[in-house]
């Protein structure tokens, strides 16, 4: 072979036997949806805040600042207890009155808060006593303590009232109505000082045992454990 030749081939450029790598994926799991069960702040809900908010301002549609106008901002959204304290900001903005009230906006929105949460409780205590052979934990002990007036606190509280006052839902000025006033804040002694107000208010002026005040700060202790 000529000197010529071999440089040549040389110069060729070389085959690799190896096979291209493919790049490892970077797909990320998808997250985890919300439950089809989970309550929104929906067109129908927004009626229904508008519809109890027309007699406390003799309109005929929402006001500026008012319960639907503090809805429409959350549209879309899952319904929380910020939620529910924005309604009720307004619900106060329109009425003039610190007291939610009874069959207004922020009832509304907290009825239907509350009925989804009792729905979800007794969906997981099923679940887990199917898991633990029927010995699961009952759904108020396996639930998550937050020590906030959250929707499953404010319906242990109403809870209490009904068992003092013996009426279907809550009373004008009562516990419940004065935990409204702090729904979704960390149980403070603002808000036991209110509970405590609105639970002398249903008992004739005293504080009972085991009563509304005691469950908030039941809570609130279970928070801590």
């Amino acid at each position: 072979m000529s000197p010529l030749r071999a440089l040549r081939l040389c110069a060729l450029p070389l085959r690799s036997s190896t096979p291209a790598t493919r790049p490892l994926s970077t797909t990320r799991p998808l997250s985890k949806s919300a439950s089809p069960s989970d309550p929104k702040v929906s067109s129908s809900l927004l009626s229904s805040i508008t519809a109890a908010e027309k007699p406390l301002t003799s309109k005929d549609g929402p006001v500026p600042g008012g319960p639907t106008a503090r809805a429409q901002a959350h549209a879309n959204e899952p319904l929380t207890s910020d939620v529910v304290r924005d309604v009720a900001e307004g619900e106060r903005a329109v009425s003039g009155s610190e007291t939610p009230v009874k069959g207004g906006p922020a009832g509304v929105v907290q009825g239907v808060l509350t009925k989804a949460q009792e729905g979800q409780g007794e969906t997981q205590t099923q679940t887990q006593r199917g898991g633990r052979g029927g010995n699961g934990v009952q759904g108020e002990d396996a639930r998550e303590h937050n020590g906030r007036l959250d929707a499953a606190t404010m319906r242990t509280i109403t809870q209490k009232e009904r068992e003092i006052t013996g009426r279907d839902g809550p009373g004008r000025g009562g516990p419940t109505a004065q935990a409204q006033k702090h729904a979704g804040e960390p149980i403070g002694s603002a808000a036991l000082s209110d509970i405590t107000k609105g639970e002398k208010e249903v008992t004739g002026g005293e504080r009972i045992k085991g009563g509304p005040t005691s469950a908030a700060q039941s809570e609130l202790g279970k928070s801590r454990s």
